[in-house]
C-alpha cells in the first residue's frame, strides 16, 4: 500500500516541469498526495544526488513512493526501474541514482520497467514514463517488468561514503557525502587550505566561523555562523573534502 508520493528532482523552482508530473499524476491517482520533497538537486549529478537521498528519506513516513528523476541519460539506452525497499516504493532512471538506497535497505526488490506508454517523448521520462510508473504502483499494479540482482544496478559498486560536497541550501551551507556517524568529533575537515572542526550547532560558534556539524539528515555538513560557506570556503558542488581524524 502507498500513502503518497514524494518528487525527488533536479527540476528546479521555476519552469514546467515540476507542475507537469503534478498534474500528471493528479489525472492518474487524484487519491494520492504528492508532495515537492526537493526539486534542486545538482544540476545532471544522480553521483551526487545518490548519496542524498537515503538521507533525505530517513525518518520520513512509511508507505511513501518516491518519484525520483535526476536523468541526464533521458532518451538514452538507460533502464527505467521501480524498487521496493524497506516498505516504500522508488521510482527513476537505472543511472546511479537509486543504487545507495537499494544498497543500505535491509530488504529490496529491485524490478526493471519493461512496460512502456503508447506516446512517450524522448526528453520527458519523468512526466510520460515514470510518473505512469508510480501511479500504476499506488492502484496496486506492477506494470511489466523483470526482476533483477542489486548487484546489476548502475553504481552499485560506487564507495559507501562520499567525501564529497553534494548539495547546498540557499544559504550557502555544504551537505557532503559522509554520514556523521562514522566520524569522531576529534576529525577535522581540510577546506581550500583551513582546517573545519566540529560544532554542534550554529550558535556555538561565533559569527562568520566555519564548523562542521551532524544535519537534521544525518551527514556531514559545513556551515559558517551567520555566513555563506559556500563563498566563504571557494567550494562547489562536486568538490572533494579532505578528513583528517587527528590533529597535528
Amino acid at each position: 500500500m502507498i500513502d503518497r508520493i514524494a518528487l525527488v528532482t533536479d527540476f528546479g523552482g521555476t519552469g514546467p516541469y515540476v507542475g507537469q508530473v503534478k498534474l500528471r499524476l493528479s489525472g492518474l491517482v487524484p487519491q494520492v498526495p504528492v508532495i515537492d520533497l526537493i526539486s534542486d538537486l545538482a544540476p545532471f549529478r544522480a553521483d551526487l544526488a545518490a548519496y542524498l537521498l537515503p538521507a533525505l528519506v530517513r525518518d520520513m513516513p512509511a508507505r511513501t513512493l518516491y518519484l525520483c528523476v535526476v536523468d541526464p541519460g533521458v532518451g538514452g539506452e538507460r533502464s527505467a526501474l521501480a524498487i521496493e525497499a524497506d516498505g516504500d516504493w522508488y521510482v527513476g532512471p537505472d543511472n546511479g541514482l537509486l543504487a545507495l538506497v537499494a544498497r543500505r535497505a535491509s530488504q529490496a526488490r529491485v524490478l526493471r520497467i519493461d512496460w512502456r506508454p503508447e506516446v512517450l517523448s524522448a526528453s520527458f521520462h519523468g512526466r510520460d514514463l515514470f510518473a505512469p510508473v508510480a501511479a500504476s504502483l499506488c492502484n496496486g499494479k506492477l506494470p511489466r517488468h523483470t526482476e533483477i540482482d542489486q548487484g546489476a544496478l548502475i553504481g552499485n559498486d560506487w564507495p559507501h561514503e562520499l567525501a564529497k560536497v553534494i548539495y547546498a541550501d540557499r544559504y550557502g551551507n555544504l551537505i557532503t557525502g559522509i554520514r556523521a556517524v562514522d566520524l569522531g568529533r576529534d576529525t577535522r575537515l581540510r577546506v581550500s587550505g583551513r582546517d573545519i572542526v566540529y560544532a554542534r550547532t550554529f550558535c556555538a560558534v561565533p559569527p562568520g566561523q566555519a564548523f562542521w556539524y551532524e544535519d537534521a539528515f544525518g551527514l556531514v555538513e559545513l556551515a559558517v555562523n551567520q555566513g555563506d560557506a559556500r563563498r566563504v570556503l571557494r567550494l562547489d558542488l562536486g568538490d572533494r573534502i579532505e578528513l583528517s581524524r587527528h590533529f597535528p
